[in-house]
Formats: structure tokens, sequence, C-alpha cells
């Protein structure tokens, strides 16, 4: 086939993309690999935003692709086939009549993950055919048609709550034929009427689990979801197991990325306190304390927790860990043996107690959550014993219902 030819043939992307994943040891499950390359995600995702502004940016600056625009074509399916998140929505807008070109303003409320993430996700839920598959805020569907390929038509659900993106979901996947439904609604409620699931999965974060989630999972049953909190720094996985005799198991462990939170959660960031900290990095003390490297997930999952509030920069030259709702913020270096501590908050002496507590419980990379029928309650505990590191889960905010 001629290169130019290549570059705009979506089943050549498609291949592609799945050898691309194949050959990064991402992608083992022959099932999912079969769905990934029947399923076309021109279908699903017949435009994308591009952000044009650089980080900071007040309103941003973006440019809609427009998959059917010849002048778009390649660019717009070489991106859908990329290993970048696809960008669909702003500010939960109307989604049948989008204009191509430039447009500068809103936020983004709904996209598709990244492959990668996608099919991470979908082979530690073992996919298999005849499972019932639960999708909670599916987006434009991308990994609830995959599921749907592999489980069998009928079996994947979706529970999206924005009315616009629910129906650009159900319209799609209907062409595509794969046999998925998509209810409106909150996710959070998950879909009682074909419960209970083999597989759940939440493309949405949460800091705790709804209980309606574990309640609709059946025996054997696996269920996926990512734990925020408000800084987006260092996300938690949680799957959820039930026994064939209904016994919960859970296990959390820190990942460098996760989903998006929530509708309604306000998460931290750094970016507004770059130009002070530039310009005054804090007092300079010494220090014997070298914090773990990023793959210590385990511990920075833990600052998240016993520190909230915290958020790191990772844009900056040296490591640069902020409280940006308390004026404070460590920055270490950039010479060894200092760090410039500023504000209220003495951010480093956090992070020490954090890893003394870390490193008295074991150095735990994954941690048990309790979820508790009774009260409510969500506890988190890296094993038994008093040395063990713990913490108790924030209980989900509650998010006013859209209006239309």
């Amino acid at each position: 086939m001629p290169r130019d030819l290549q570059a705009t043939d979506p089943s050549s992307l498609r291949t592609a993309m799945v050898d691309r994943l194949a050959s990064t040891g991402v992608l083992t499950d022959s099932l999912l690999r079969d769905a990934l390359l029947h399923v076309h995600r021109e279908v699903l995702l017949p435009h994308a935003y591009v952000r044009v502004s650089g980080p900071g940016a007040d309103p941003i600056d973006w440019r809609l692709l427009d998959g059917s625009h010849p002048e778009d074509r390649q660019e717009w399916l070489e991106l859908i086939h990329s290993d970048e998140s696809i960008l669909l929505q702003r500010d939960g807008e109307p989604l049948d009549a989008l204009g191509r070109g430039p447009v500068t303003g809103g936020h983004m409320t709904s996209m598709s993950t990244y492959a990668p993430a996608t099919v991470e996700t979908l082979q530690t839920l073992q996919l298999a055919p005849g499972r019932r598959y639960l999708e909670l805020g599916p987006g434009p569907g991308v990994s609830l048609a995959l599921a749907a390929t592999v489980t069998g038509p009928g079996l994947a659900t979706g529970v999206e709550r924005d009315a616009h993106m629910a129906a650009f979901a159900q319209r799609n996947l209907d062409r595509l034929g794969v046999g998925a439904t998509v209810f409106e609604g909150d996710a959070l409620d998950g879909q009682e009427g074909r419960a209970p699931y083999d597989l759940i999965h939440s493309g949405i974060g949460v800091p705790c689990v709804p209980p309606a989630w574990v309640e609709q999972l059946a025996a054997g049953g696996r269920l996926l979801t990512t734990l925020v909190t408000r800084t987006p720094s260092w996300p938690g996985q949680l799957l959820v197991t039930r026994s064939g005799r209904g016994r919960i198991e859970t296990v959390l462990q820190g990942r460098a990325r996760g989903y998006r939170p929530m509708l309604g959660y306000r998460s931290l960031g750094s970016l507004d306190h770059r130009a002070r900290i530039k310009a005054n990095p804090g007092t300079a003390r010494p220090t014997r304390f070298v914090p773990p490297p990023d793959e210590a997930h385990g511990y920075w999952l833990a600052v998240a927790h016993c520190a909230p509030g915290l958020v790191r920069d990772f844009q900056a030259d040296t490591m640069t860990i902020v409280a940006p709702e308390d004026g404070s913020w460590a920055v270490a270096g950039p010479d060894d043996g200092i760090v410039r501590v500023h504000g209220p908050r003495d951010v480093w002496a956090e992070l020490e107690d954090v890893h003394a507590r870390w490193e008295r419980a074991g150095l735990p990379e994954t941690y048990r959550v309790a979820l508790s029928e009774d009260t409510g309650i969500q506890h988190v505990v890296s094993g038994p014993g008093p040395k063990a590191l713990s913490w108790t889960l924030p209980p989900l905010a509650l998010v006013p219902p859209q209006t239309s």
C-alpha cells in the first residue's frame, strides 16, 4: 500500500496501533487484541479537540479536528490511533453540530482515555465471553465497545451522566453493531436494573467506593476504579473482588496516572504558584531526607492521603511540592542536602513524617480498603499490627444533577 494511502487508511492505523501496544508489552490478551482490530475508533471518535495554548493559559485556545473534513482527516486519524487521550467535549456542550477550526475558552468535560490505559484496565478486569460488564462514565464508549466485542451482544452496559454524551455514544455504538447499551444517569448509583455484574469499571475517579457498586458486583466479580484525592499527582487504583462465597477483598496501589475525578470534584493545581516560587523559593535549611523516587507509588499514595492538600509541580527543575490553599511549598535543591521551605505549612516536614510512618510499616506498595456496610466509613490499612500505615477515605461529595 502506498505510504500516503496507508497514512489515511483506518485499518492500517488500527493494525499499527495494536502492533505497537503488543510490542511494548502493554497488550497481552488475544481476545482484546482481536477486539481492538475489530472496533472502528473513527466511528466512536468522529472529532477531536487539540490544545493550542501552552500550560497555564486562561482562556485556553483549542482547535477542533473534524474527521469528515479532508484537511483534517489525516491528522485526526493519526491522533485517534495514537497513545494520546482524545478530547471530545467542552463544558458539557451538545455534540451534534460542532464547528471545525479554532475555538477559545472552556474546559474539557469528556475524553477517551489513552489506549495503553484502556488496554491495561480491561486486561486487569479479565474480559471473557458471556461476562456481564458495567462501565461507569463511558464517555464516547471506546472501552465499552471493546468490552462488548469480547463479552458478546447485550452484556455490556454503560451509565453516563451527561445527556449529550450518552446520546452521542449510543448512536455511534449502534452504528458499530456491538450490542452495548448506554443509560443516562448518575454513575455513582450504578445500574441496578441489569445487576449483578461480573465486571465493573469506573471511568471516573472517586474519593471512596460508592456502596451501590459493591452491591451490584456478582459473586466471582471484579471492580476496578481510580481513588482520587484533591491532588492529581498521586492517584490510586483499587481492585475489588467478590469471592464465590460473597467475601469482599480489595487491593489499593498507587499509580502514575488515573482517571479524571467525578464531575464537581475540585482538584488542586500548582501552576498559579510558579511565579511566586521562582521569586521566593523559601528559606534554605539542611536536610538528610531524600524522598523516594516517583516509582515508589506506595509512598506517594500515602502522602496524598496523610498530608492532604499537597500537589507536585512535575515541570519544575527540582522537586517542588506545593500546598496551594495554604501558600506553602518546599523546593528540594538544587544542591544536595538543602531544601527551601516557605509558608505556614512545613511541607518538607510533612513529607518526612509520612516517610517515617511508611518505613515503620515496611515500605508497603499495596494497601487494603475495608468497605464497611454498617457505617459507610472506608478505612485503608497497609497490613496487620500496630506499625501499619492507615488512613480513612473521605466521603463522596454530593454533586447536583445536571440541568440542560
